[in-house]
């Protein structure tokens, strides 16, 4: 029989209190029934159930409390210790600067004792202004200075030199100062030395030579410090015995090579050698000879043509024997007959009439006719002849060049035949012995030359040569494509042809790509020494520099900082800073590879965790009408904001003139001239074109005697292309020509796209900013001027007729100017 359950716990109802004799009895009885060791069932469950309810209550309770505790000290421990990193692996980020992010220890004190010091030392004149003093102080490890013409740019710069140097301890040979001509370098030297003296400080002109450089005399030791090339010597500076030897022989405009026979010796060498070794090469020239001596074509409706076809057949009847004068002639000269060029007396015809040739050229299946040489008199006839022989051949020539369809190769003087002779000789000094004009150049230049002028283009932009061309490409049938494979072929043989002299030589461009950002890895050959003068930079010109000089400044600058502060234990100048003044109006050499782009665009072109710039646009040379006339000529190009210059200091007090533009008239302009140079004033004569020059002597025949009869430093007039008096000043200016551009240049179009220079989507990138720099040339001829400037600008017709001219910028509304033309 199953066990008797207990009641449920919410029937049970607590017990009654017994009467005394009753709880006697039955405490006796417990204690007999304990002894017994007898249990009630009933009150068993009743006891247990109860105390189980007060226990769970108590149990609860207590349990409740307890676990509170422990759970809120569990949950703030792993509050405490809860990992938030991302599941993925961190990645540093990438820093592009090219200098540690320092400050120039310049304290309110050290301004406060320099301010006083230059306030004492130099006269009122001299005392910088406020936009000045900004810049002698940045503290910045990047400083871009936008200073106009005549802003006392050099002034501030010394005074900057002063304060690394004498007040804050720096090392000059932690420094340079980068000018672009041998001529700036030394009128800054100058003034170095003066500023230095008036603090008492002895700076050796050694010492200051040293400081102030051109970007080529400071890559020049670079390279010589690697094994091999202790004595190598720059190719732009060979046939220069005087200089030889010497960093100084780098001093020059860096874009700046004309070609000297020492320099044509090794081309020569170099081309007579490929043209043995490489058949193509061979092919290529003998195709290119072809086409560059080649009678070049007429439009047979050209007015010429048309004028003279009417005399066609008389032409002929006479041909022969005019042949026979010429040829004397040229047998007289020694120039005639021509090794490699067969006489004969082969006829052509033209419109039904037959006309002799004189030779033909053997190999390229071409007829060779003579010129009448220029030397001769041009009044020189033939007996019984009307007209002159200089006059008969040049009917004869344009009968040909408008209707024959024979190749027909045209001497026209006996020192292109000469050179001809010569190449076909074999020759191995003669070189090619032709000129060859690329398109978009003004004119044919030696084939060799114009090899040398392309190839620089190319690597001034930061490119070589051979990828460069590889990227090219031109309509078919176009010459250009065979000069530039050709160039090539030659500038690969060229260089290793120079390296294999003793001692070697190299191009200067060639030295800067050995350390530029695509060979960073050679800067790591140099000890610290020679990068150390890199370390604190301060440029001018800065709007000039070429794409390749910015390639190798800024691996230079990467390298200085990536060599830490051990580079600089134990002297004062330490880190790395960068100042670059330029005014992106007076960018007059992008013709040549430079571009304002890297002044314009600073900031992301010299990446700085701080940068500072400075507009110094007081102008401290030139009368506020002259200035707006200059500004007024660039308001059309893509300009620094923010520039508008004024007259100040001594110039703010001349007088008011208009820039004053005539049509062209050399006498009129000489006339002007002179009442100027009488009055004691100085005087610039400017040129647009360097052969202008001999068109004015017999009109300033007075003014040249007089100042050949004075000391140089007296004389008052100087007579300059307009490219050339950069950075002069005169009182008054005069200036022949306008500024144009007319031409249009494929292959530089092409690689300005490559270098990244243009704006997107600009199919004709170079020609864009030649139109554009027409303009800036016309702004820095006009800011020579102090007080008067003459403009006398040829009449827009003929090629010119079209073409962008500086002088169309020209507005007589305007105060600043006078307009007299067509007056």
């Amino acid at each position: 029989m199953a066990p008797e359950q207990p009641q449920a716990l919410a029937e049970l109802k607590p017990a009654a209190q017994l009467p005394w004799l009753r709880r006697l009895f039955a405490r006796l009885l417990e204690h007999g029934l304990n002894r017994l060791r007898v249990q009630h069932r009933e009150s068993w469950f009743h006891g247990h159930l109860l105390g189980q309810r007060d226990g769970h209550a108590d149990g609860v309770r207590d349990g409740l409390e307890r676990g509170r505790a422990e759970g809120y000290e569990a949950g703030r421990q792993v509050l405490v210790i809860r990992d938030t990193r991302p599941d993925t692996a961190a990645v540093p980020g990438q820093d592009d600067n090219l200098f540690d992010d320092w400050r120039l220890p310049i304290s309110a004190d050290l301004k406060k004792r320099f301010k006083a010091d230059v306030a004492q030392r130099l006269p009122a004149e001299s005392q910088p202004s406020a936009a000045q003093w900004k810049l002698i102080f940045s503290d910045t490890p990047s400083t871009c200075v936008v200073a106009g013409a005549g802003a006392g740019k050099s002034t501030s710069l010394v005074l900057r030199i002063l304060l690394l140097r004498h007040y804050l301890g720096y090392e000059l040979d932690a420094m340079t100062v980068v000018t672009f001509t041998r001529e700036s370098r030394k009128d800054f030297i100058k003034r170095l030395l003066q500023v230095f003296a008036l603090w008492q400080i002895n700076l050796q002109p050694v010492k200051a030579r040293e400081l102030v450089r051109t970007f080529h005399s400071r890559i020049l030791p670079l390279v010589r410090s690697l094994p091999g090339f202790g004595q190598l010597r720059a190719f732009e500076t060979l046939g220069n015995d005087m200089l030889a030897g010497s960093e100084a022989q780098a001093d020059s405009n860096p874009f700046e090579l004309r070609l000297n026979e020492a320099q044509r010796q090794q081309l020569n060498q170099c081309y007579s050698a490929l043209l043995k070794d490489s058949p193509r090469f061979a092919e290529l020239i003998a195709t290119l000879r072809r086409e560059a001596l080649q009678l070049k074509p007429l439009d047979p409706e050209h007015p010429d043509v048309q004028k003279r076809v009417q005399v066609t057949q008389l032409a002929a009847q006479r041909d022969e024997e005019l042949c026979d004068v010429i040829e004397d002639l040229w047998f007289a000269a020694g120039a005639w007959p021509i090794a490699g060029i067969e006489p004969c007396r082969e006829t052509v015809d033209v419109r039904g009439s037959r006309f002799h040739v004189h030779g033909r050229l053997e190999g390229l299946d071409a007829w060779v006719v003579l010129g009448f040489d220029p030397g001769e008199s041009a009044q020189y006839q033939r007996p019984g002849a009307k007209l002159a022989v200089r006059a008969e051949w040049a009917v004869k020539r344009t009968l040909l060049q408008a209707f024959c369809d024979k190749p027909l190769i045209w001497l026209d003087n006996y020192a292109m035949a000469r050179r001809l002779a010569a190449s076909l000789a074999g020759d191995a000094v003669a070189g090619p012995g032709f000129e060859y004009k690329v398109k978009g150049e003004l004119a044919a230049a030696p084939l060799l030359d114009a090899f040398v002028g392309a190839a620089n283009f190319i690597e001034n932009l930061g490119l070589e040569v051979n990828p460069a061309v590889a990227a090219m490409s031109f309509p078919s049938g176009d010459s250009d494509a065979l000069f530039f494979e050709a160039l090539a072929l030659y500038w690969k043989a060229l260089e290793a042809h120079l390296l294999d002299q003793s001692p070697p030589v190299m191009t200067y461009n060639r030295m800067f790509a050995l350390f530029g950002e695509n060979n960073e890895e050679n800067l790591r050959l140099l000890p610290d020494p020679l990068l150390r003068p890199l370390a604190h930079l301060m440029i001018d010109e800065f709007q000039d520099v070429s794409p390749q000089i910015v390639s190798w400044l800024r691996a230079s600058l990467r390298e200085i900082r990536r060599r830490g502060p051990a580079m600089h234990s134990g002297r004062t100048a330490a880190h790395a800073s960068l100042l670059c003044v330029g005014d992106d109006w007076q960018s007059i050499y992008g013709w040549r590879g430079s571009s304002p782009k890297y002044f314009m665009e600073f900031v992301k072109a010299f990446p700085s965790p701080a940068n500072t710039r400075v507009m110094l646009v007081d102008n401290f040379r030139c009368q506020q009408q002259v200035i707006d006339a200059a500004e007024h000529l660039v308001k059309g190009t893509p300009a620094i904001a923010g520039k508008k210059a004024r007259a100040s200091g001594p110039a703010a007090e001349l007088p008011g003139s208009p820039v004053k533009v005539f049509d062209r008239d050399e006498a009129a302009l000489a006339e002007t001239l002179r009442e100027h140079y009488a009055r004691g004033e100085s005087v610039m004569m400017l040129y647009r074109k360097g052969s202008d020059r001999a068109l004015m002597i017999d009109h300033l025949q007075g003014v040249l005697q007089a100042e050949a009869a004075l000391p140089a430093e007296q004389r008052r007039l100087r007579q300059l292309t307009y490219h050339s008096a950069k950075g002069l000043q005169a009182d008054a200016v005069f200036m022949l020509g306008d500024c144009h551009y007319l031409t249009s240049s494929p292959y530089k179009n092409q690689v300005y796209r490559q270098a990244g220079l243009g704006r997107p989507g600009d199919a004709q990138p170079f020609d864009t900013a030649q139109k554009e720099e027409v303009q800036r040339l016309a702004y820095v001829a006009v800011t020579r001027a102090i007080s008067h400037c003459y403009w006398h600008v040829e009449a827009a017709n003929g090629e010119a007729a079209g073409v962008p001219r500086a002088s169309s910028q020209v507005d007589g509304r305007q105060a600043f100017f006078e307009d007299l033309r067509g007056q």
